[in-house]
């Protein structure tokens, strides 16, 4: 199984070839760029709609449809205590949000790969956008670091960057996009795709400070319990064993959750919940 994984990432990832125990990946091929003026207007248009909305559903929403200039389909963005990995359970914290793939959510939760993510572990390090590739053939970089590269690629995750977000009293987050394409991005793209992490970021901030004025629904105690417990990182399977009751069970209790809270995810359910103090970790 491994051997036809590696055979796989070496197909998206196109010729490699090893020096001095180093991946180094063949010429980059640089995403063609959108005509200046249009980039431009895309880009203010994200910025005067981002300042009207009061959710931050609908501010990833605003950056997503801007990324996809890009050809960025994929985003996750987190501020991070000062030793937290970026997918650590994430519903754990309110701001957390991405629309990664699911499968490689899962992939990362079960084999750990938030301990050796070199996109936080060196991201804390550095002032500015990197290119994921910069980090994949750094001298630094160990075989296990490039290893959650090369299994994101697999996922789709082919290419990316990162952008730090440093803050007062050693706060830290980081907004990663990524794109299916084997391309890397030009510094025009990185250089707009960091504006907007920045506005992105300060505008969650606000919405910190605000978040409470919302009217929830209420949940019964065995929606909460089940919440909680999703909230936790467990499947429907070990709420069931944990709680005494079907795996068919707590599946309609959280579909019921989703359904009163408007979402479509549970991994949102459970962010939007602890959000708003329906339930406490």
């Amino acid at each position: 199984m491994e051997r036809s994984r590696m055979t796989a990432v070496l197909q998206v990832r196109g010729q490699a070839t090893r020096t001095s125990g180093q991946f180094l990946l063949g010429p980059p091929k640089h995403s063609p760029s959108r005509d200046i003026g249009a980039v431009a207007v895309e880009f203010c248009r994200f910025i005067d709609q981002s300042d009207g909305v009061v959710r931050s559903e609908q501010l990833f929403d605003l950056l997503s449809a801007f990324a996809l200039n890009f050809n960025c389909r994929w985003i996750a963005y987190g501020p991070l205590a000062p030793h937290q990995k970026l997918l650590t359970s994430p519903p754990c914290n309110p701001r957390f949000i991405l629309n990664y793939p699911e499968e490689w959510q899962k992939r990362y939760s079960e084999m750990g790969y938030d301990r050796i993510d070199p996109v936080t572990n060196k991201g804390r390090k550095r002032a500015g956008a990197f290119r994921w590739s910069e980090l994949y053939n750094h001298t630094s970089t160990t075989e296990i670091e490039r290893r959650v590269f090369d299994e994101a690629a697999t996922f789709g995750l082919r290419s990316g960057i990162s952008v730090p977000l440093h803050g007062p009293e050693g706060s830290f987050a980081v907004m990663s996009f990524a794109q299916s394409l084997n391309r890397e991005f030009d510094d025009r793209t990185i250089n707009y795709l960091q504006l907007a992490a920045l506005h992105f970021h300060l505008r969650m901030g606000r919405f910190a400070t605000t978040s409470g004025s919302e009217n929830m629904p209420n949940l019964s105690l065995r929606e909460k319990e089940c919440l909680l417990w999703v909230a936790r990182g467990k499947s429907s399977w070990d709420i069931g064993v944990i709680l005494g009751i079907s795996e068919n069970t707590v599946n309609f209790h959280i579909k019921n959750v989703m359904r009163k809270l408007d979402v479509n995810s549970r991994t949102v359910a459970a962010r939007k919940a602890f959000e708003f103090g329906i339930i406490e970790l």
